[in-house]
């Protein structure tokens, strides 16, 4: 199985840069309603991917946050609790899937380590699914 055939491609995702500050990055997760995004540098590669929860800790231990504050803060100086592990696009589903077990996400990166897309958990588990309704439906009909 060829994993391309579930990237969704960069273009399509919402990811913030490394000289993202702390405000983009928040405003840009609300607007896009998502949990985690990817980190990527200037000229496309993968840094690593930030939560809603390494925000969340970040705030907590700055005295007299505010919204202004986070307009200068940049992205890479918020410590990250884990970053989500990428694969090439050559890899295999059992990689892919080992992976998605413990991330939302699972960034594809190629050779250079240049982001292109992303596999999401939901993915994988609809695919696996209609495996499953396929392969029953054969078996009724056996």
């Amino acid at each position: 199985m060829n994993i391309l055939f579930f990237i969704k491609p960069k273009i399509e995702i919402a990811y913030i840069e490394d000289s993202d500050t702390l405000r983009q990055a928040m405003e840009k997760m609300e607007k896009h309603q998502y949990t985690s995004v990817p980190i990527l540098s200037r000229s496309g590669k993968y840094i690593g991917s930030m939560t809603e929860g390494d925000i969340l800790w970040y705030c907590k231990n700055i005295l007299d946050f505010n919204i202004k504050a986070a307009e200068q803060i940049p992205v890479t100086e918020i410590p990250r609790r884990a970053d989500y592990q990428p694969v090439k696009a050559n890899s295999n589903m059992e990689d892919i899937i080992s992976r998605a077990m413990n991330q939302n996400f699972v960034p594809v990166t190629d050779d250079a380590g240049h982001f292109i897309g992303i596999i999401t958990r939901k993915d994988l588990i609809d695919f696996a699914y209609n495996l499953l309704k396929k392969e029953q439906t054969a078996e009724k009909i056996t």
